[in-house]
């Protein structure tokens, strides 16, 4: 998990900010449609971690907003758009627990049941690794919200990505710990939360992995896409429908030791939206800034496609994706740590130039900006 920046731990060359959005507004935008922010103001100062889901009535996004992470008064907040416009946050959880007690509230993640409720999984406590997992329903589309339920001893349900509905009827939650080092599991309902069993952790051996993605590659056989504190993205395969998992290992591309996740499309391909970034000399942890999408066939080779940010102020951070019944594609992310923003992209008008050695490649007339500040978020 992340907390809120404690300072300026670098300082490179300047460039202007002004500058880069220039140049972003001329490069690697193929295919946005729309770049919106949810709201331009709300009641909390500070949010994170975004979710968003396609429901009949309208799509429906999930955050986490307060004075910063980690301070009991946040909570989780819902905006619905409505008719193309969205409407002001509205609370849906928080952290209360008595008169005395009252714990942040963290990570939500949205789905929408195929032809059922819209659920909405969060977590609780004071730290990562003591949270616990709840979730809340609704029957109209983020309108009104059961009661909270608390999951199992030991469930916490999706831990940052949205699950995924396998052919043979499981829900998969892709999960993972930080308590006693950092693992991913998977934690797999056939009941929508009904009853729960639990797959892994996975092996990795020096690799810390969390807060895993998962694609579909048909016929059983599935990829997981994680955050590591080992500079780059690690990957697990199965050929069983999830029920075994090949040991974890690096892929080609770069981590921050910041979230991603992935999603794939109905075309068969699949697309990872991730800060390619790697850290400078043997940290783990790198700059928030650019925000970066990538598209691949077969989860191994990977082609660029889009920059979503790429001003050098950081950071631009935990982000989701989910393509729509049109088609099209859904990217919502943490913008500054201020607001929330979505971009709408058509992937039919994408460009792609394939990423070799883990590079990104260079575009004529594009020159990225040098970033400014390096914060010091976990």
């Amino acid at each position: 998990m992340l907390k809120r920046s404690t300072g300026i731990i670098g300082l490179l060359i300047c460039l202007t900010g002004g500058y880069g959005l220039k140049a972003q507004s001329q490069k690697w935008r193929s295919g946005i449609i729309t770049d919106e922010f949810l709201y331009e103001k709300a009641a909390f100062p500070s949010c994170h971690s975004a979710t968003i889901a396609e429901t009949p009535t309208g799509l429906v996004a999930a955050y986490f907003g307060g004075t910063h992470e980690r301070h009991p008064d946040v909570e989780i907040y819902v905006s619905r758009q409505v008719n193309g416009t969205w409407l002001a946050p509205v609370s849906v959880a928080n952290g209360i627990q008595n008169d005395k007690v009252r714990l942040p509230t963290w990570n939500p993640v949205l789905y929408q049941v195929p032809g059922g409720e819209l659920l909405l999984f969060y977590k609780i406590g004071p730290k990562p690794s003591e949270w616990w997992g709840m979730m809340r329903s609704s029957k109209d589309g983020g309108i009104t919200w059961s009661e909270a339920q608390k999951l199992p001893e030991g469930q916490i349900g999706p831990v940052k990505n949205k699950p995924v509905l396998l052919s043979n009827g499981n829900l998969f939650c892709p999960s993972s710990t930080e308590g006693k080092g950092w693992k991913v599991h998977f934690e797999v309902t056939k009941d929508n939360g009904k009853t729960w069993r639990l797959i892994g952790p996975l092996e990795g051996g020096e690799i810390n992995a969390i807060q895993p993605s998962i694609l579909d590659h048909g016929n059983g056989k599935l990829q997981i896409l994680a955050r590591s504190r080992n500079r780059a993205i690690v990957e697990s395969w199965s050929q069983d429908n999830g029920e075994t998992w090949s040991a974890l290992a690096k892929t080609s591309l770069p981590n921050n030791n910041s979230g991603t996740d992935a999603v794939t499309m109905k075309d068969g391909r699949h697309v990872l939206v991730y800060n390619h970034v790697l850290p400078p000399g043997d940290l783990a942890k790198g700059a928030r800034t650019p925000l970066n999408v990538a598209i691949s066939k077969d989860g191994k080779n990977w082609s660029a496609a889009l920059i979503l940010e790429d001003s050098p102020t950081s950071q631009y951070s935990y982000p989701a994706v989910i393509q729509t019944s049109d088609g099209l594609l859904h990217f919502i992310y943490t913008w500054r740590r201020e607001k929330i923003k979505h971009v709408v992209v058509d992937p039919s008008k994408l460009k792609l130039k394939k990423i070799v050695n883990g590079i990104w490649p260079k575009l004529k007339g594009y020159t990225a900006p040098v970033v400014t500040d390096v914060k010091n978020e976990e």
